[in-house]
């Protein structure tokens, strides 16, 4: 019988969900090279490979055969042919742009494991999926919020979060729809650099994002009193202002956020946060160009960078930091420690903090390959990012989970193990 490749779920499944791969008809302990490869919307190619040998029964089976050494990554890693892909193009991070179409993932077996591929002995195609089916994208543009809301299969009301990405700006909607296939209704929420809103980082006024927790507090298929807040990078200092100033707010999840105000001026009524300082001299460039940007932030508990901490002992939620403990972007760990000192200074019940080492500053949903470096728009030069491949993908697993059973425990007051599964 000819060499073939058997995949579980076979055709197609959710971005986030373990995919299980195994090749059969092969020969007895022979030796094969598997490839994946995978194009973003812009054209772009990821590539990952890994070296195998089959069993006695010609059976290849990657939950069960360790990876042996020379390719991508070695060990008994079943998924690593996803999270292992890498751009061909430097400094090229793997984003999804149109959330309603799958990427295509190519899979392909090799004869030997040479440094050129061998001779092709079977390939399959598996279609990653961002949509559940039955979940509705619903585009909003009601008075000045410009987002997309997305909403569970069924009749609901639903857990309401808003979803807030970083200085990339935008409207970003993958978090936010695969966090919908779990059963929340989730606003990705845009704040500058899309449609009218404002082209640059300069100054965010919090009425626009008051705006938009109201629309989700009125909305019928939002489940009440309260909703959450997710946000990564600058969107998470966004969500602390937010937890801090607004009402409605029950649970705010912050992946490698910060408690001081960063790169734009924040306003709300009469009240003005500066920017955290900054020192372009602090930043470290490598031989090979890449800037590393952990040091260029001023200490937010010295001297006038105080004013720059936001007050979140005002905000009525509760808390949770992912943390990794080797983002390169900034002292994450340093931001959450000392949020979690401030609160329980004020009285206030100390925050979960989730700490992931050899974890880097994207910390994206499941099975996304690390960013180890990209451009970064406020800087305009590649900046590394952190991580460690195998420890992040972990982290990526592990985070996706605390953040749907803290939003669950928050907003919904079920303990997370009465998740629905996929």
């Amino acid at each position: 019988m000819a060499p073939s490749i058997r995949l579980s779920p076979a055709a197609r499944s959710l971005f986030d969900e373990p995919l299980a791969i195994a090749v059969q008809g092969l020969g007895p302990r022979q030796q094969v090279t598997l490839r994946t490869s995978l194009r973003d919307e812009t054209g772009e190619l990821f590539q990952a490979s890994a070296r195998y040998q089959a069993g006695d029964d010609g059976r290849l089976d990657l939950a069960r055969c360790p990876a042996l050494p020379g390719g991508s990554f070695s060990g008994l890693e079943p998924m690593g042919l996803l999270w292992a892909l890498q751009p061909q193009k430097p400094f090229w991070r793997l984003v999804k742009r149109d959330v309603q179409s799958p990427f295509l993932l190519q899979l392909e077996v090799f004869e030997g494991h040479g440094e050129r591929p061998g001779r092709l002995l079977a390939q399959a195609q598996h279609e990653r999926a961002f949509l559940r089916d039955g979940v509705r994208r619903v585009p909003v543009r009601e008075g000045r919020i410009r987002a997309t809301l997305f909403l569970p299969p069924g009749s609901g009301p639903f857990p309401g979060i808003i979803d807030l990405y970083g200085t990339g700006g935008g409207l970003p909607e993958y978090r936010a729809c695969l966090l919908a296939n779990h059963g929340f209704a989730v606003l990705a929420l845009a704040f500058y650099s899309y449609e009218d809103l404002p082209k640059g980082m300069k100054e965010f006024h919090l009425e626009y994002f008051e705006e938009a927790v109201n629309y989700m507090l009125q909305h019928t298929q939002v489940k009440g009193p309260g909703i959450g807040l997710l946000g990564h990078s600058k969107g998470g200092d966004l969500c602390i202002s937010m937890a801090s100033f607004l009402k409605g707010i029950t649970a705010t999840a912050l992946i490698n956020g910060s408690v001081a105000n960063v790169g734009a001026v924040l306003c709300y009524k009469d009240i003005t946060i500066p920017p955290l300082g900054i020192n372009l001299k602090r930043i470290k460039v490598s031989k090979s160009g890449i800037a590393d940007i952990i040091d260029v932030l001023n200490n937010p508990l010295e001297g006038p960078d105080q004013q720059s901490f936001i007050p979140l002992e005002k905000a009525e939620c509760r808390f949770l930091f992912i943390v990794g403990q080797d983002d390169h972007n900034w002292k994450s760990e340093f931001f959450a420690v000392e949020g979690s000192k401030r609160l329980q200074a004020h009285g206030k019940e100390k925050p979960e903090i989730v700490c992931y080492p050899g974890a880097g500053h994207y910390i994206e949903p499941p099975f996304f390959p690390m960013c180890a470096a990209s451009m970064h728009l406020l800087f305009g030069k590649p900046v590394m990012w952190g991580g460690e491949p195998k420890a992040h993908c972990e982290a990526q697993i592990g985070a996706w989970q605390q953040i749907q059973a803290f939003f669950r425990k928050h907003l919904t007051g079920k303990p997370s193990g009465t998740s629905s599964k996929l």
